[in-house]
């Protein structure tokens, strides 16, 4: 599940990556924040459920990037097929009765919401210094295909306060940058599996290989903690 302030391109070849593991893995796209009116966490989790359930009826080990991990709980609340595990990747925790803003350092905070413009913030692209985006994703045509599915959002999702809920399953962590240091040393104090690769935010995007193969071996480590 792709961060819901990007595109699914992001994790797109990584589901493709698994599959030619012999996984069956698929990069659902979430409902374009733009196109919610409100009750962002509940809409957001019952599409997505449904988009996953369309695929089959087989138990699924759900996997969040980014600020899709604040949406993990309630989509699998929302699901009808059982979840046996989590997987966040470089993915802010859940934040039950928080908002996003409430959860985000004072500095990101003060900068977005004075940046607001007629209750929308700009896009995602827009929140890094210039240059920043070119060293992540320095390949042109595939940047330009990221920035093609970005646009400006809601600041009303950013100030709803997450439902209550909890991770399902046993939880694994994957760390990808430094940024996410506190999130996965807190996923490592509950006792979660945790695992660094040492590349950057969006390496689903730029390095699906590397990171399919470590999200093969956290569900493969998860499946053992269900199945024994």
């Amino acid at each position: 599940m792709h961060s819901p302030l990007l595109g699914p391109l992001t994790w797109q070849g990584v589901a493709q990556g698994l599959t030619g593991r012999g996984l069956a893995a698929v990069a659902p796209a979430w409902t374009p924040l733009t196109d919610i009116s409100g009750d962002f966490y509940a809409t957001l989790a019952k599409t997505m459920a449904r988009t996953i359930e369309d695929v089959g009826d087989d138990p699924v080990i759900l996997v969040a990037h980014s600020g899709a991990g604040a949406l993990a709980p309630a989509t699998a609340q929302a699901l009808s097929v059982p979840v046996i595990g989590t997987i966040l990747v470089d993915a802010i925790l859940p934040h039950p009765s928080l908002s996003w803003l409430d959860t985000a350092p004072p500095a990101l905070r003060q900068d977005l919401t004075l940046g607001s413009q007629g209750g929308e913030l700009p896009s995602w692209d827009a929140w890094w210094p210039p240059g920043a985006l070119d060293r992540l994703v320095p390949d042109p045509a595939l940047r330009a295909s990221l920035l093609a599915e970005l646009g400006p959002l809601p600041l009303a999702y950013f100030e709803e306060p997450a439902p209550p809920g909890a991770l399902s399953g046993p939880g694994g962590y994957l760390q990808l940058s430094g940024a996410y240091e506190d999130q996965a040393q807190a996923a490592r104090d509950m006792g979660w599996r945790v695992r660094r690769l040492q590349l950057n935010h969006l390496s689903p995007l730029t390095a699906p290989r590397e990171v399919a193969g470590m999200i093969q071996a956290l569900s493969r480590e998860i499946a053992v903690d269900v199945h024994g």
